[in-house]
């Protein structure tokens, strides 16, 4: 029999018991061994829960139980999560996590840790929730060298901008409705301003590359400014509004990562990604494009990601499950000398200024907005564009970045 301890039994914890015990039959058989929730790790008591004494309120009798190989972390943030971690590693448990904030910023650390220990750090949840992508990029894909990692990696802005778009409703209504749903917090900023799905392309770039990727030098911005209106005309153009988490790996062991709002064309594979649903678009420079796609949060989807680890750890108990991510730091480029055309909606008064700055562009109109117009400038420099949009600042209204 192999012990498990969870800590945190909030929404993911409670799920990742739930799913042990519910599928307990198939785990056990896939785990080759029986698995068993010892104990739940919180600062609340739950009376009349079916696990309730399972609850305990202090990390060290969990550190301190031999019976004890497998950790599931799923309390979030760095601190207390961090040095639980730490210590259960050190001790030569375990650890499966669905913590993205604490692997993007520790990852290599955790992983060398385990190593070091004679156990296993798995993070499968920690990127896109249900859908299985971490695992392929250490496993199915290791004969590849893989060039880009395109993704929908939030659930959250994905579902405000296909309301959005579906609805024409304007930002702050549909993110109240995102947040009576439950599927946006009180306090939407980590999700809306991007933070979420940066540390995300920064645990997947990081594993692309073999390196580690700081998310604080990833280029991020969020959906706060997108309107309406940029849908109106984006449709106008045959085109869709995502927020895509990107990574590219450049010449002379360099890559290049950002977070922003793109318009995608309707042939794009990810245009049909909705709601709160995500995808990952993972370009091998062998196999060439394949994408993993389904539930990217929610308590049951991200819980069986966990135990998908759990019992992945079960499987190799004594045993080190390779994982290539190095502390040493990945050679991240400024986006300012990459390349693609840009969007940008404005007041038809500028339009002759518009034409000085970007040659022979074919202005877009909608008949119901009077006093607008849009273009699709050429293909030019992050630099280049910025420049000349500042010269734009009387008459421009928005712009945003185009993936084709």
């Amino acid at each position: 029999m192999i012990h498990v301890a969870v800590l945190g039994y909030g929404t993911v914890g409670s799920g990742v018991v739930e799913v042990i015990e519910k599928n307990k039959d198939m785990v056990n058989k896939k785990a080759g061994d029986e698995l068993d929730v010892k104990y739940i790790l919180d600062l609340r008591d739950f009376p009349g829960d079916p696990y309730e004494d399972k609850v305990v309120h202090d990390f060290d009798v969990i550190v301190n139980d031999p019976e004890v190989g497998i950790v599931c972390e799923v309390m979030g943030g760095v601190g207390a999560a961090y040095t639980f971690t730490k210590k259960a590693l050190e001790a030569g448990k375990s650890v499966c996590t669905s913590n993205k904030e604490l692997v993007a910023a520790h990852g290599p650390e955790l992983i060398a840790l385990a190593k070091a220990n004679n156990c296993n750090y798995l993070f499968e949840a920690s990127v896109g929730g249900g859908i299985p992508i971490i695992r392929p990029l250490n496993y199915s894909l290791t004969a590849e060298r893989i060039e880009a990692i395109t993704g929908i990696l939030n659930g959250t802005t994905n579902y405000i901008l296909s309301k959005m778009e579906n609805e024409g409703a304007d930002f702050e209504s549909v993110l109240k409705k995102a947040q009576d749903k439950g599927y946006a917090e009180r306090n939407p900023e980590a999700d809306v301003e991007g933070h979420d799905a940066c540390r995300k392309i920064a645990i997947l770039s990081s594993l692309m590359l073999g390196q580690h990727v700081d998310s604080d030098k990833i280029y991020t911005e969020g959906i706060t400014k997108i309107t309406a209106k940029d849908f109106t005309f984006a449709k106008k153009l045959g085109m869709s509004i995502k927020l895509l988490a990107m990574s590219k790996a450049l010449e002379e062991d360099k890559a290049v990562a950002m977070v922003s709002p793109c318009l995608i064309p309707a042939d794009h594979p990810l245009k049909m990604v909705n709601g709160v649903f995500n995808a990952v678009f993972v370009r091998g420079n062998m196999l060439g494009d394949s994408m993993y796609y389904g539930r990217g949060a929610g308590k049951l989807p991200t819980a069986s990601a966990v135990v998908s680890d759990v019992i992945d750890c079960a499987r190799h108990m004594g045993k080190v499950i390779m994982c290539f991510w190095d502390a040493k730091e990945a050679n991240l480029v400024s986006i300012d000398d990459t390349s693609r055309k840009f969007f940008v909606r404005m007041d038809n008064k500028g339009e002759n200024l518009a034409k000085q700055l970007f040659g022979d562009i074919k202005p877009v109109r909608v008949e119901w907005i009077e006093d607008e117009f849009a273009f699709i400038t050429p293909e030019m420099t992050e630099k280049e564009f910025a420049t000349k949009y500042a010269s734009l600042s009387d008459y421009a209204y928005g712009r945003i970045r185009v993936e084709e």
